[in-house]
């Protein structure tokens, strides 16, 4: 009976090490098509360095501060959120950019009737020659600003649409994945996609993690540094239909491109490693 007893004892203790050992990484939920994929590249990334993680999701939809807040709380272990100098201060960034700078690309919506306005647009002085729309508290805006590109500000996103139609300024800049979605979604309106024009600028969206999780930054790190140099990244990202989609909807290799610097990008961030950014070439 005690040999019985000394077993069972045993085996108990063993699964509740495997329990304790089975680490679980909680995450903010996929909200959308963008956040899925973000998704499946966190995951991706730790199956390279830890495949016996369990992932959970934090139901619940929130703001950026209310995720932040989360974060340092221990509520969830990674967020994604854009480059921004005070969050890369509060937090711990993995500077390898999700979406391969891709939210830096953007064509623009304009107003039926307009691309006129935009077929003889060659130069960043060309396009100063015609109004931006923007959020007023967007990063966005302070790019566009820093450029000299003469912009229009709200602080609500579904009154550019209406402001646009009604000719407050001539164009809405949006990352590629985003106007085809946009204009359906406004489908009342008389609004289209630009047809000749890629504004550029440096921009990313980073994994991050608590200060103190060194331990976690490494680990997807590491796992997305490999996910990257054996293709496995490549695969995911240019598989994905929203990314296969923005692609082959923007024509982007026969796009007039122009190019404007973002001054809130980290000294930190990777801009010198062409393998982690959207390269036109490799279209």
């Amino acid at each position: 009976m005690m040999i019985k007893n000394l077993l069972f004892i045993l085996f108990f203790t063993f699964m509740n090490v495997t329990v304790i050992k089975a680490e679980t990484i909680i995450h903010p939920a996929a909200q959308d098509a963008k956040s899925a994929l973000l998704v499946d590249i966190l995951k991706l990334s730790l199956s390279k360095t830890a495949p016996e993680i369990i992932f959970k999701e934090r139901e619940e939809a929130t703001t950026e501060d209310r995720i932040t807040s989360d974060l340092l709380g221990g509520a969830v272990s990674v967020v994604w959120l854009g480059a921004n100098p005070a969050y890369e201060e509060m937090l711990k960034p993995i500077y390898i950019p999700v979406l391969k700078g891709m939210l830096g690309h953007r064509t623009f919506i304009i107003k039926k009737g307009n691309q006129h306005l935009f077929d003889n647009v060659q130069t960043l002085n060309d396009l100063k020659k015609l109004k931006g729309g923007q959020g007023s508290q967007w990063g966005d805006t302070l790019i566009l600003k820093n450029a000299e590109l003469p912009t229009v500000t709200t602080p609500k996103y579904y009154n550019l649409f209406k402001m646009l139609e009604g000719d407050r300024f001539h164009y809405f800049p949006r990352a590629i994945h985003e106007p085809w979605a946009e204009i359906k979604e406004h489908a009342e309106k008389n609004l289209t996609v630009e047809k000749r024009i890629l504004l550029i600028y440096p921009n990313a969206m980073y994994f991050m993690v608590a200060p103190d999780n060194q331990r976690l930054h490494d680990l997807i790190y590491k796992g997305f540094e490999t996910a990257i140099h054996d293709g496995s990244f490549n695969k995911l990202f240019f598989s994905n239909p929203l990314v296969k989609g923005a692609l082959t909807s923007s024509n982007l290799s026969e796009r007039v491109v122009i190019k404007i610097p973002n001054p809130d990008m980290s000294a930190k961030a990777p801009v010198d490693r062409a393998e982690f950014w959207l390269e036109l070439n490799e279209l």
